[in-house]
């Protein structure tokens, strides 16, 4: 759950902190993200 929670705030950061990105750029940021969330439990065995 708790990486959920940083997932959550990486991509709310992205949308404040990039505004004129592009729905597209939006979708490709949370795909990493989501993979990087992924990546992150398999090396915390969370």
């Amino acid at each position: 759950m708790n990486i959920f929670i940083l997932w959550l705030i990486l991509v709310i950061a992205w949308n404040y902190g990039y505004p004129q990105a592009s729905p597209l750029e939006d979708v490709i940021v949370a795909i990493i993200l989501s993979l990087f969330s992924t990546i992150l439990k398999k090396y915390l065995k969370i």
